[in-house]
């Protein structure tokens, strides 16, 4: 059982669409999938999956006036645990770790959507999580904060797994998958195309990797799960990965992590 935590400092990124389709793909590989929405000053994660004025949250448990697996709630694929919109309980949000610590015999896996701020709420993540993930767009002031984070994160002794890089256009005045990884010193994990269907999925308050899971993100998001997991699902092995012509960066990270953590 893991628990993974998901960050960035800046918002409109696509943080949130990130937990639930990472989320949504883990279930996918057949393993019980627990969301918990770490935002505490301003959660959204419940609004995103059509659980809109629940009637225990995240900040119940921080405050001791429920237990853990009372704030649950059950969707199609995953649960879920929401923030309170209001946001009226006072909480310290460093006592995350220990609040949910019984739920991680029940799920395969655990993902923590955080705020988008160098506050205490991220540190909360980052110190419940066994492993973290970067979300950043390809350009100069999120790969800014994108350092922020990486900073936040070795002052307090812990690694960054990963980047994910999301609404990539393919355009040539974004930052190259190169200097996103010479500048961060992190590797890129999965590299998400900008996809107008996150939009439609976010309407219909379903994870994309549901609305179109055999698109390009869509399928990038299954291969990221896959290697989280330790069910690697790239077409190849990576002696052969080595030999291809300009393989994808991504590809080769996700092999490297795969064999590091599960071999």
């Amino acid at each position: 059982m893991k628990t993974i935590g998901i960050i960035s400092l800046k918002g409109g990124v696509g943080k949130t669409s990130v937990v639930s389709s990472l989320g949504s793909a883990i279930a996918g590989f057949g393993k019980k999938v627990l969301l918990i929405d770490g935002n505490f000053s301003a959660g959204n994660l419940g609004l995103h999956l059509n659980v809109i004025k629940p009637e225990i949250t995240i900040h119940n448990i921080l405050n001791g006036t429920a237990n853990a697996k009372n704030a649950i709630c059950k969707l199609a694929d995953f649960d879920i645990i929401p923030s309170s919109v209001s946001n009226k309980i006072n909480i310290n949000p460093l006592k995350l770790k220990n609040k949910i610590s019984s739920l991680k015999k029940k799920y395969d896996v655990i993902i923590i959507d955080s705020s988008p701020s160098l506050n205490e709420e991220t540190l909360a993540v980052m110190l419940a999580s066994d492993e973290l993930l970067v979300v950043t767009t390809p350009d100069y002031p999120t790969l800014s904060t994108t350092i922020k984070s990486i900073q936040l994160a070795k002052k307090r002794g812990i690694s960054i797994d990963g980047l994910i890089i999301n609404k990539v256009h393919n355009k040539n005045f974004e930052l190259s998958l190169k200097e996103l990884e010479n500048t961060a010193e992190i590797p890129v994990m999965a590299v998400l195309p900008y996809d107008i269907n996150v939009l439609k999925a976010l309407s219909k308050s379903v994870p994309f990797t549901n609305y179109k899971p055999k698109s390009k993100a869509g399928l990038e998001y299954k291969k990221l799960a896959g290697t989280l997991i330790g069910e690697n699902c790239e077409p190849v092995r990576l002696k052969k990965l080595l030999k291809w012509v300009n393989p994808k960066k991504q590809e080769i990270n996700r092999e490297i992590f795969y064999q590091r953590v599960f071999r």
